[in-house]
């Protein structure tokens, strides 16, 4: 039959070379488009054939085919799906971004409602990704149920010819004759038959229709040729029904996709039906991996559509303090640009993020009532980037924090939930405590915790560097504040074991003068020197001001950049310490001077040191301890 010459429209010529040059930035989506385009084709064919629109065709093994000839460098995708016309050709091929999909799905709603499920091709260019590695693409296709096929070919440079052919093979078949391989331009050789099982795998592993590789080995002596190998799976275990597949098979998927050698800790399933459909299959690990905490860390779960893998490491379906969380999302239709490389913003994945968290979060919750030996490794695991959320998640705030669990003095072994602390609050008190710092022990050896040591007042200790943040972020719990025992006054005689209020102002008028003259001569340091009731041991404590930032939270801002002005502390005194009486009464008694300098000054690098800081001016503080040994001995 006669063959015709076409000339693309000018904006088509131009959108077909920004796309083959510039649209994909990785060249090997060109099979992934065409054995996505070939499934929608098998697709479509078997929803005819459920209608009878099709009662002639042969749907008895729907399958996609990949024949390569190393000798002509060509490459060959082929299906035995739905198939094109003449008409559809000329009315499809030759008009970049209308693959017919959008129309197909608009026609088979208007018919009945339903079975348009699976459908992809939603942008009609994945068909002329074909030219960024191919010289020159044949397309040969024929409609089922029709006698005539048609062949389309095009070398992409500004015309394509359209033939009609006597025989054609149901289906379609897209024929590309490849460029030279070419490293700078990320030109494989894709007549290699490692590399073409390579791209399937990564993007085509679980499409519903087998992918076979033909094989390119002659016939042996028995005049048999080997058999077609299958590449894909077609195993996408979230699709099918939880009591179909075994604990092996999601382990096995895990570590596929995280490259983890170790069975996840929790599997997570969620179906989502209804006006926008979604499956996801999440994994949370059972050990945190050591980039954790550091900036490059690639976190985010696979993106697939309708089973078509789009990217790794989707950031958009998971909120950062859950970025240990592995796995895949399934989604039937999604806001991708135009090469299926990059989300759009869409009110579909800000809804898809929102469930994936609430069902995450309600998994861990679960895992802490039913197996607290695997809440313990989670919490040990990936506690610390969960409290991320209690600052930058507010609408899932009280959710996390009912499923944090926080060091405490009440037990050194197990770590206890904000309700347990609760529940365990002796009468009167008004505050949840916590103290933050960098590790138990130095915690424990505050001189902040001594009053609270000495009533038994349980305090959280929290040594995350986020603690120092989550918890102003927070502000309360059921009603009590947060309080940290390092930060503002603290009256803990409301269960009568402290001084009377006569005695508090008979000690205050005692110690007036010092803490005057010591407020004076340090002022340099500290903005108020007053007397303590956190102490019962030490003579001295440093503390900040209730609404001011503590010297770890101070270093955190400025670690990031952020010009944060020093905040003067205060100094609290321990009136029932001996060094402090003494001090006291050489003050009263008009003692030396300069004596009395080095011992205030002494006196605040001491409490300065015993909170894990150092003296501003180590040198002095280092010769003022030599003097003092010296003339001791």
């Amino acid at each position: 039959m006669s063959t015709e010459t076409f000339e693309f429209q000018v904006e088509a010529r131009q959108l077909l070379q920004l796309m083959i040059h510039s649209v994909y930035s990785n060249k090997d989506v060109f099979l992934r488009e065409l054995v996505s385009n070939a499934s929608d084709a098998l697709d479509k064919l078997r929803l005819a054939s459920l209608k009878d629109d099709a009662p002639d065709v042969d749907v008895s093994d729907p399958h996609i085919e990949i024949d390569v000839d190393r000798e002509s460098r060509t490459l060959t995708v082929r299906d035995n799906g739905i198939g094109m016309s003449y008409d559809e050709v000329t009315r499809l091929i030759g008009t970049i971004a209308n693959s017919g999909t959008a129309q197909f799905l608009r026609e088979l709603r208007e018919r009945d409602g339903a079975g348009a499920d699976g459908l992809i091709g939603q942008f009609g260019v994945g068909f002329y990704s074909g030219f960024m590695v191919a010289d020159e693409v044949t397309l040969l296709t024929r409609r089922a149920g029709e006698e005539h096929g048609t062949r389309w070919t095009s070398r992409g440079e500004g015309t394509y010819t359209l033939e009609r052919v006597e025989e054609a093979p149901q289906g379609t078949s897209v024929t590309l004759h490849l460029k030279p391989e070419d490293s700078e331009n990320q030109l494989h050789d894709y007549t290699s038959t490692w590399k073409i099982k390579e791209i399937v795998k990564r993007y085509s592993d679980f499409i519903t229709w087998p992918v076979r590789l033909l094989p390119t080995a002659a016939p042996g002596e028995d005049g048999e040729a080997p058999e077609a190998e299958t590449l894909n799976s077609m195993k996408a275990l979230w699709a099918r029904p939880r009591d179909e597949v075994s604990e092996d098979e999601y382990h096995e998927l895990y570590k596929h996709i995280s490259h983890d050698w170790r069975d996840p800790l929790e599997t997570v399933r969620l179906q989502a039906e209804g006006t926008f459909e979604y499956q996801a299959l999440l994994f949370i690990p059972s050990h945190a991996p050591h980039d954790l905490f550091t900036q490059g860390h690639q976190r985010g779960v696979q993106l697939y559509v309708k089973r078509v893998f789009i990217m790794d490491d989707c950031e958009e379906l998971l909120p950062p303090h859950l970025r240990f969380v592995k796995g895949v999302v399934d989604a039937q239709d999604l806001s991708l640009n135009v090469s299926r490389e990059i989300l759009q913003q869409d009110r579909h994945i800000r809804m898809i993020q929102r469930r994936l968290t609430k069902k995450v979060v309600a998994t861990v919750k679960d895992m802490a009532a039913s197996a607290p030996d695997r809440y313990a490794t989670f919490w040990r695991e990936f506690g610390a980037v969960l409290k991320e959320g209690l600052v930058t998640d507010p609408d899932n705030r009280d959710a996390l924090l009912a499923v944090c669990s926080f060091a405490t003095t009440h037990d050194a072994e197990r770590p206890a939930t904000l309700k347990e602390y609760a529940e365990r609050m002796k009468d009167g008190q008004e505050a949840v405590y916590y103290l933050t710092g960098e590790s138990r022990q130095a915690l424990e050896n505050s001189p902040h915790m001594e009053a609270f040591t000495a009533r038994g007042i349980e305090v959280l200790l929290l040594t995350d560097p986020v603690d120092e943040v989550w918890a102003d972020a927070v502000g309360e719990y059921d009603g009590k504040p947060l309080r940290s025992v390092a930060k503002g006054e603290l009256d803990l005689t409301e269960d009568g074991d402290g001084a009377s209020d006569e005695e508090k102002d008979k000690r205050s008028e005692e110690y007036a003068g010092l803490l005057g003259w010591m407020t004076e001569h340090l002022g340099e340091d500290v903005k108020e020197v007053r007397l303590s009731s956190r102490l019962t041991v030490s003579p001295a404590c440093v503390v900040s001001d209730a609404n001011e930032l503590t010297p770890a939270l101070e270093n955190m801002y400025r670690a990031m950049g952020q010009e944060i002005p020093h905040a003067k502390r205060i100094l609290e005194l321990n009136p029932e310490h001996q060094l402090v009486k003494a001090l006291n009464r050489a003050h009263t008694g008009g003692g030396d001077r300069a004596e009395l300098t080095d011992t205030a000054e002494l006196l605040y690098s001491l409490a300065v040191l015993a909170e894990g800081g150092r003296p501003k001016d180590s040198a002095r503080f280092v010769k003022l301890v030599a003097d003092r040994l010296e003339r001791t001995l």
